[in-house]
C-alpha cells in the first residue's frame, strides 16, 4: 500500500518569501508521524499544505506535488471541501464554538449536509464523543455550552467533531501547547489510540513528545526537511548533522 499523503519536490511561497524548499516525504497509514524544528522553519506551514489551508493566505505559491491517496490535490478537479473532509486539522488551541456540546459534534455533518436525521445525529455524536473518550463524562450534558469545558475536554471535544465527519487523516498543529503536563499525557495517550483507525500528522515544538508518541519524525530547518525517518533512528542515530545539533540542544 502506498502512502496515504506525499509531497514530491514541494516549494512554497509567500509573495517572494520561499518558506518550504524541496520537500519529499511520505506519510504512512495509520502511524503518528511528528514535524520538529525551531519556530518559524516551516512545520505548520508544511502540515497546512495536506488540506491547502495555505489557500487562505494571500500570494502563496505552490510547486511541485502534493498526493492524498495517490490523486494530486493541487490538481484542478480537487473539491477542496471533500479533501478537508477526508484530511481535517486540530488547532494549537482548542477552538470550540459558542455552541452545546452536541451541536459542536454534528457541526461539520451540518455543514456538508450528509444528514438531518436526529436519532442518526446522536449515534454519531455518541460514537465521536467515545472515540475520544468524553461521552461518559459529557452523556448527561449534551446541551452544555461547549466553551465552559476544560481546555483539555474543548480539545478532546474539537477532535470529536472532526471525527464525526469521518476523515481518514487528522492534522494536529502543536495540539497540546495550551494543555498542562497531565492533560498533555491523556491526549497522547489517545492519539495511540486513535492511530488505530486514523492516520495522525502531528507538528510539536516540544521533542520529548515526538520521541514519545510519533513512529516517524521529520527534522525542518529553514523551509527544508532536512532528515525524515523513523522516530527512533531520527533520535538516537541522525543522519544529519544539522539534525543531531538540534536535538541535542547545541542549536536552534
Amino acid at each position: 500500500m502506498g502512502p496515504v499523503l506525499e509531497s514530491r519536490n514541494l516549494n512554497l511561497y509567500y509573495g517572494r518569501f520561499h518558506a518550504l524548499i524541496d520537500v519529499n516525504c511520505s506519510i504512512r497509514a495509520n502511524q503518528i508521524t511528528s514535524i520538529i524544528g525551531p519556530s518559524g522553519c516551516g512545520k505548520s506551514t508544511l502540515l497546512r499544505v495536506f488540506n491547502r489551508m495555505n489557500d487562505l493566505v494571500e500570494g502563496v505559491r505552490v510547486t511541485g506535488q502534493t498526493l492524498y491517496a495517490g490523486h494530486d490535490i493541487y490538481a484542478p478537479d480537487t473539491d477542496l471541501l471533500a479533501l478537508r473532509k477526508k484530511v481535517g486539522m486540530v488547532f494549537q488551541r482548542p477552538n470550540p464554538f459558542p455552541l452545546s456540546v452536541f451541536e459542536n459534534v454534528v457541526f461539520g455533518l451540518r455543514i456538508h449536509g450528509t444528514t438531518k436525521n436526529r436519532s442518526t445525529l446522536e449515534d454519531v455524536v455518541r460514537r465521536s464523543l467515545e472515540a475520544v473518550l468524553l461521552w461518559d463524562r459529557l452523556k448527561d450534558g449534551l446541551d452544555r455550552t461547549a466553551t465552559n469545558l476544560s481546555l483539555e475536554e474543548q480539545q478532546r471535544l474539537c477532535i470529536a467533531r472532526l471525527l464525526a465527519v469521518q476523515p481518514e487523516v487528522l492534522l494536529m498543529d502543536e495540539p497540546c501547547s495550551a494543555l498542562d503536563p497531565q492533560s498533555t499525557a491523556r491526549i497522547e495517550e489517545l492519539m495511540q489510540e486513535l492511530k488505530k483507525n486514523y492516520t495522525i500528522v502531528i507538528v510539536t515544538h516540544n521533542m520529548q513528545q515526538a520521541a514519545r508518541v510519533s513512529d516517524e519524525t521529520g527534522f525542518m530547518l529553514l523551509g527544508e526537511l532536512v532528515e525524515f525517518g523513523k522516530t527512533q533512528a531520527v533520535f538516537t542515530n541522525p543522519k544529519d548533522k544539522r539534525t543531531e545539533e538540534y536535538i541535542t540542544g547545541r542549536s536552534g
